[in-house]
């Protein structure tokens, strides 16, 4: 194998999600497709967006937020700022079990923890969070130093993950890749596009490329104002927020 193609952190937006298949199928990038995570949570289609992907036998990771509703959970394992931030996620996980189907709770449950890849003479590991933690944020600043020990625990040479909603790709000293792959559902990085991510190597020389979908984000919005889910929601994915 020597290309593949990584979303994730969709969380019930499903809008976002038909548009990246839609941009894949157009890219015939329908091969070795890998999902990091996070498929419920925020958005209102939780179990439109499990269903689309365990449909097409996607093989997918468990995020934080797929662990605390498959497990019926008060607690989707996030980290808040401020008391108002812990209020709307409370409201988010407290929707999101109320309206995910047991069939799809289970689904949830037996999600893969990683998934190793060899991508031509690399070795990938993709995870939700980080190696250790379904939840431990990678972001791009984290010292060189402690992401090298990291892909030295993990025995990898191209680390991807998730979790931030921030894509990135950092070129260790070492020549090791660290690459977050952005979110389909609840970019962060002020752009509301959906993200995903395509990797293609020869030998040990890796391609990396970002790919951004414009989608109807209005009609996740509104679908968000609809019910009784924060309207603070439908406000971060018109911004890229959140």
């Amino acid at each position: 194998m020597n290309q593949i193609t990584i979303f994730g952190d969709v969380h019930g937006n499903l809008p976002a999600l038909e548009a990246v298949f839609a941009d894949m199928e157009g890219r015939q990038l329908t091969d070795n497709r890998y999902c990091l995570g996070d498929l419920v949570g925020y958005g209102v289609w939780p179990n439109e967006v499990v269903e689309a992907i365990h449909e097409r036998n996607i093989p997918t990771i468990m995020g934080n937020y797929d662990q605390g509703v498959g497990h019926d959970s008060d607690d989707c394992g996030c980290a808040y700022r401020t008391p108002e931030a812990q209020a709307l996620g409370e409201r988010s996980i407290a929707w999101s079990n109320a309206h995910t189907s047991d069939e799809n709770k289970a689904y949830l449950r037996q999600l893969a923890e990683n998934i190793p890849l060899q991508l031509g003479h690399l070795k990938v590991l993709l995870v939700h969070g980080s190696p250790r933690r379904i939840n431990e944020y990678l972001y791009e600043d984290r010292p060189e130093s402690s992401l090298e020990r990291m892909m030295d625990q993990a025995g990898a040479d191209v680390l991807v993950c998730g979790h931030t909603h921030l894509p990135y790709h950092r070129v260790l000293k070492s020549g090791r890749h660290v690459i977050n792959a952005g979110s389909v559902g609840k970019p962060k990085d002020n752009n509301p596009d959906a993200c995903y991510l395509h990797l293609a190597a020869e030998g040990r020389d890796l391609t990396v490329t970002f790919i951004r979908v414009p989608y109807d984000v209005e009609q996740a919005a509104q679908a968000i104002e609809a019910t009784d889910m924060p309207d603070e929601f439908a406000e971060m994915l018109r911004l890229g927020k959140g």
